[in-house]
């Protein structure tokens, strides 16, 4: 078996970690419990590039389970866990392709190891499998039948394939699920992102200025967790509607140059290039922090932070400072990279139960195949959002009202009426 892992003697650490995780996916072990049985996935070759984590270790494994044949690589640089690595090798024997750091040329390198697997479902976190495929390994195409992502940075590029004539094969776009991005986007980046700040400069929230780039699911939830702490939260949108909620919802909207001016902890969640710019760090306070929870590190322009620098420092694990010509000092979280896992340990397992339910369904329904798709980007079947809340719903002991009949009836007509 083919891997590449940053050292094996970290596996027993990593198993450890994961069956902690798999403690609090109880989705995600009912749905591997009934793949167990029915093997819905025999044989099926899975190239995966997802975010290397616990939780996704409890992915691939339940995948295996039912049957799939699976090769796992990293959508991040700087967000595998190592420990993760080398468990799922050693105890679980999934060829995993992932290291802490890497550079670009192993980054690739590993996405292609995978591709070299000739995958029957692709499995993506942000798109650059499905684009490493369709422009170097199109000789694989024929053989794909359909392929899900993950993050809203993936499904964007994805629609803009399909826009442009050249997805080849089907994808479900796991973000448009609602128990994907109302719970994984809302709850999950809000939380790990503010922990990511707190682990990389323990600074106090209580009382800063903390403004959020993006009001979108991630921009909510990390606003929110920030105000819960403490934080006098600022919004910058584009959008005027998002901006008005983001008003509506107690917190400041201010144009990106004038929040630039009196911030103090910066976060960017928007899934575009050049959020904070020159023009940005030239009125930014001394001491500013500033941080991506995007999935690219395209959101902060780094090269802009770097002209304008005069000295740069490592003054922390995952904090680096850089020293401006007038003595400003401005630090930078993570490289810019997803401030949650690049930092912290990305989602809690409680709410990538969920989208990973998703997943696992998304991938049984395309294997089945029994609606015909085109090469197109497709919601998740309704159908599997309501199994997947159900079945967290019984999870949590939580119980809810159905329809009686003569609700159904008056629900379905239209003849009633004051």
């Amino acid at each position: 078996m083919q891997y590449d892992c940053k050292d094996m003697g970290l596996a027993s650490a990593g198993k450890n970690r994961i069956e902690w995780a798999w403690e609090n996916m109880p989705v995600c072990r009912s749905i591997r419990a009934r793949f167990e049985k029915e093997r819905p996935l025999a044989d099926v070759r899975i190239a995966a590039c997802l975010h290397v984590t616990t939780e996704t270790a409890n992915l691939v494994a339940a995948l295996k389970a039912g049957g799939a044949r699976v090769a796992l690589c990293a959508s991040n640089p700087l967000s595998t866990q190592d420990d993760v690595v080398a468990s799922l090798v050693k105890h679980e024997e999934i060829p995993t392709f992932a290291v802490k750091g890497e550079d670009g040329d192993r980054y690739y390198g590993h996405i292609k190891a995978v591709l070299d697997t000739k995958p029957m479902i692709t499995m993506d976190d942000g798109a650059d499998l499905v684009s490493v495929l369709h422009k170097d390994r199109r000789e694989l195409l024929a053989g794909i039948k359909g392929g899900t992502e993950e993050t809203t940075t993936g499904v964007i590029r994805l629609r803009s394939m399909e826009k442009n004539g050249v997805l080849m094969y089907p994808i479900i776009a796991i973000n448009d699920a609602e128990t994907k991005h109302l719970f994984d986007n809302r709850y999950g980046t809000g939380q790990s992102t503010i922990d990511g700040i707190l682990r990389s400069t323990n600074t106090l929230f209580a009382g800063s200025r903390f403004v959020v780039f993006g009001y979108g699911w991630c921009g909510r939830g990390t606003a929110t967790r920030a105000k819960g702490m403490g934080a006098n939260v600022i919004v910058v949108e584009v959008d005027p509607l998002k901006a008005l909620e983001a008003v509506m919802d107690g917190y400041a909207v201010m144009s990106s140059l004038e929040a630039a001016a009196v911030g103090d902890i910066f976060v960017t969640v928007t899934g575009d290039t050049s959020i904070i710019r020159k023009e940005h760090f030239e009125k930014m306070k001394d001491g500013a922090i500033v941080a991506n929870s995007g999935h690219f590190n395209v959101e902060i322009d780094i090269p802009a932070l770097e002209s304008l620098a005069v000295e740069r420092r490592p003054m922390r694990e995952s904090v680096m400072q850089y020293v401006l010509k007038d003595g400003r000092k401005i630090n930078l979280l993570g490289e810019g990279r997803l401030i949650n896992l690049a930092a912290a340990e990305g989602h809690p397992a409680m709410v990538m139960d969920m989208s990973f339910a998703d997943q696992l369904l998304s991938v049984e329904h395309l294997v089945k195949g029994k609606v015909k798709l085109e090469k197109k980007v497709y919601p998740v079947p309704r159908e599997i959002d309501r199994v997947v809340a159900s079945l967290k719903l019984a999870s949590m002991g939580v119980r809810i009202d159905e329809l009686t009949e003569k609700q159904k009836r008056y629900l379905a007509s239209w003849e009633e009426g004051t």
